[in-house]
């Protein structure tokens, strides 16, 4: 951790700064019982121990101090950049997604009552925008922005300095490519389809895109021909896998060793075609029955490789089992979601103005990119001197008897120990617990301030 923060002690004006940053970092790393507050990072109890000095400098930093969070996050990407194991190439994607987590009252920066897709429902919440670069083997966050509601704005939606979701992320996405994440394209689930300030935000960025579209949207179209993607989807020809007619199969590969083979087509809808500038291609598993959850309806500016213009677009064609890749690595933003939200306390922070939010959510992804840094490195001579954080006076809280660990969410390697794994025993184990693809088996719960612990 040292090694790793020592990169940004330029961007910190004092020692205080220096060692906040080292603290916070730490304090969202280590394996915590509870939702990782303020006084969670620094080891205190909560409500109780918000007085703590250690508490009190955590606050003071991540709220008052003077330090950029945009030149932080600037040398975090800088980092990732120069390592290649993680450096960027045009062959990866930038997904882009936005995330919403609850919070209550109205004091506190971008709240407001809004979709929350973490809950599936409309609560109280901050709705945050953000990108992700990977291509499958790698992935990490690029940039962030907290959506601000209409209502915080003097005149609404009107006001000029009010921006929607998709130009948000079509602003993050130019700006991934601006600092040196170059990519075969932009990635987006259909929120982002019906937004003609994003397709033109991309354009004027020189960005490709391949963007989900809703099967049952309408568009323009003569009275005899399709209206909507699903029924773009029904007019093309199939009868079986040996006679596909406008289907080609597709091999997709997947990261447990598994292939599957789907079905792809290009489609005419309205102004949608395999010789236009923006193509419909349909993938799916059962060209049939298109079954809803196994078929993806996606455009794209990506030229076909016989298309007219293919050899005057400013992006290398494309065929359908190039898109199909661009677009299954979608789900990777999804899957840095859960770590950062379940493991490294994205949502946790408990302050109230915007610089602050943007803060913690700044060190929260250079928590992830150290877990990254952390992968890659070659292991070093193990700290001796360093003690042992789990000695054998017993447990850390409390005076009943230890659960045995759940080895079966443990990556293989790891200390059997249930409590903290000594530093630099096992970074590449410990890394692999986070980078699993299974689904989380609890969530983390509120703050429980209405338990009282034994103390030891």
């Amino acid at each position: 951790m040292e090694e790793y923060a020592a990169r940004f002690d330029d961007l910190f004006f004092s020692l205080a700064q220096r060692r906040g940053f080292r603290e916070y970092l730490t304090g969202l790393l280590a394996p915590r019982e509870r939702n990782k507050t303020i006084t969670c990072l620094a080891g205190a109890e909560p409500v109780a121990g918000a007085g703590m000095p250690a508490v009190q400098r955590l606050q003071f930093f991540l709220s008052e101090s003077p330090w950029e969070a945009e030149q932080v996050n600037d040398r975090r990407l800088e980092l990732l950049r120069e390592q290649p194991a993680t450096a960027p190439h045009d062959g990866g994607v930038i997904v882009i997604d936005d995330s919403g987590d609850r919070k209550d009252g109205t004091a506190t920066a971008h709240v407001g009552r809004q979709w929350l897709g973490r809950l599936g429902k409309t609560d109280n919440g901050i709705v945050t925008v953000t990108t992700v670069w990977t291509d499958g083997r790698v992935y990490y966050p690029l940039h962030a922005t907290p959506y601000t509601p209409a209502h915080h704005f003097a005149r609404g939606r009107a006001d000029p300095a009010f921006r929607t979701k998709p130009q948000l992320a079509a602003a993050l996405a130019a700006r991934g490519k601006e600092v040196g994440f170059g990519c075969r394209a932009v990635v987006a689930d259909c929120a982002y389809s019906v937004s003609d300030d994003w397709y033109l935000a991309l354009r004027e960025a020189g960005l490709a895109y391949v963007v989900a579209l809703k099967p049952h949207r309408g568009t323009w179209a003569p009275a005899d021909q399709p209206h909507t993607p699903i029924e773009a989807a029904h007019a093309l020809t199939w009868r079986d896998a040996k006679r596909p007619g406008d289907w080609t199969p597709v091999e997709r590969h997947f990261r447990d060793g598994h292939t599957e083979t789907w079905w792809a087509a290009d489609a005419r809808l309205g102004g949608y075609g395999p010789d236009s500038p923006c193509r419909l291609v349909v993938a799916t598993t059962d060209p049939a029955g298109l079954p809803e959850k196994a078929t993806w309806y996606l455009a794209t500016n990506l030229p076909h490789p016989h298309a007219p213009h293919a050899t005057t677009s400013p992006h290398p064609p494309a065929d359908l089992a190039e898109i199909i890749r661009l677009y299954s690595l979608r789900p990777w933003i999804e899957q840095s979601y859960k770590q950062i939200k379940d493991e490294l306390g994205w949502a946790d922070f408990q302050v109230r103005s915007d610089r602050a939010i943007r803060r913690h959510q700044t060190l929260v992804n250079c928590a992830f990119s150290f877990c990254w840094d952390q992968w890659f490195a070659p292991p070093g001579p193990l700290d001796t001197t360093a003690p042992d954080p789990c000695p054998d006076e017993g447990p850390e809280r409390g005076t009943g008897p230890v659960p045995p660990a759940p080895t079966t969410l443990l990556a293989q390697g790891l200390t059997s120990h249930p409590l903290l794994a000594h530093p630099r025993h096992h970074p590449h184990p410990m890394v692999a617990s986070l980078d699993g693809q299974g689904p989380t088996l609890r969530a983390p719960g509120p703050d429980r301030r209405g338990h009282h612990r034994t103390r030891h």
